[in-house]
């Protein structure tokens, strides 16, 4: 846990060659954010048709799981092990979401673990909700990558070169969504499914540390919020997640729906991915220590 009395001014990460130049673009990047926002509002143009929608549902459960799976589970925790093919499989899926890219993704979700709810949590509640929620993304203290908290990935040339060229998947994939629904496949299978993955995401930071149920006594604000894992398959067990972060599965019970692990446990079956880490016995029946204690487990 870091020290109570550190600013995020100690923390700053001037940007870097593989951050991109859309990153140090600030004026040119929130014009794009909040272009594919009001991008959202020609569904009244449209219209909803069933091709459409279902392109929608589709690039939304598709780019989840390479948050959730990929970016979160694998590249900020290494909760399970796969190949570097697979690996890369996961990074180009993390990128599609729109969210940059892997190192930048998982190294500032590292610094969240370490600093939670503190003076240096790049989304704190604690600063406001408007803040956590979306408002730290334009904060440039956290725009640069933070390569020292991700060595282990950042040796990766094919990695490093994504995460600068992080625009290329999502233009990608709104080609990709013209091509097979027209323009309202643009609309929906593109600007729509970002907007609620960003804000599906985003609730993870917020809501999920304000709202729901505290099974652990976690040295934070986490808290288990069944509607948000719904949306997020299986992110919204935060508490869990704060409590125990090396599992790869973050609903500890078996009522907990948890999508992204069950999809972990179908690519197990095939050999895809392997050596899937579980919460042992002491941590499901909260035992096993405090939360720092549980960080080094991590």
């Amino acid at each position: 846990m870091a020290s109570a009395t550190e600013t995020p001014e100690t923390v700053l990460h001037p940007f870097q060659e593989n951050d991109g130049w859309l990153t140090r673009t600030e004026y040119l990047s929130r014009t794009i954010y909040w272009g594919i926002h009001a991008a959202c509002l020609l569904v009244f143009v449209t219209g909803a048709p069933r091709g459409a929608l279902i392109l929608c549902a589709a690039t939304y459960a598709l780019r989840v799981f390479g948050i959730t799976g990929g970016y979160h589970r694998y590249f900020a925790h290494k909760t399970y092990k796969t190949s570097r093919a697979f690996q890369f499989v996961l990074a180009l899926l993390g990128c599609a979401a729109t969210q940059k890219g892997p190192l930048w993704w998982s190294g500032t979700h590292r610094r969240h673990h370490s600093y939670t709810d503190v003076p240096g949590d790049p989304h704190s509640p604690r600063e406001g909700f408007w803040y956590a929620h979306q408002g730290w993304i334009f904060d440039p203290h956290w725009g640069g990558t933070p390569v020292e908290l991700i060595p282990d990935f950042a040796r990766y040339p094919e990695l490093r070169w994504l995460n600068q060229w992080h625009v290329l998947p999502p233009l990608a994939l709104a080609g990709l969504c013209w091509a097979i629904g027209g323009f309202a496949g643009l609309v929906w299978g593109y600007a729509v499914s970002t907007v609620l993955l960003w804000h599906a995401t985003y609730c993870v930071n917020s809501l999920a540390h304000i709202w729901g149920s505290r099974r652990y006594d976690t040295d934070d604000t986490s808290r288990n919020n069944p509607l948000i894992a719904l949306l997020t398959f299986g992110e919204g067990w935060h508490n869990n997640h704060h409590y125990y972060q090396a599992s790869a599965r973050n609903g500890f019970r078996w009522w907990e729906l948890d999508v992204t692990y069950y999809v972990l446990r179908a690519l197990a079956a095939v050999g895809l991915v392997w050596d899937l880490r579980e919460p042992p016995a002491s941590v499901l029946n909260g035992t096993r220590g405090r939360p720092a204690e549980l960080r080094e487990a991590a």
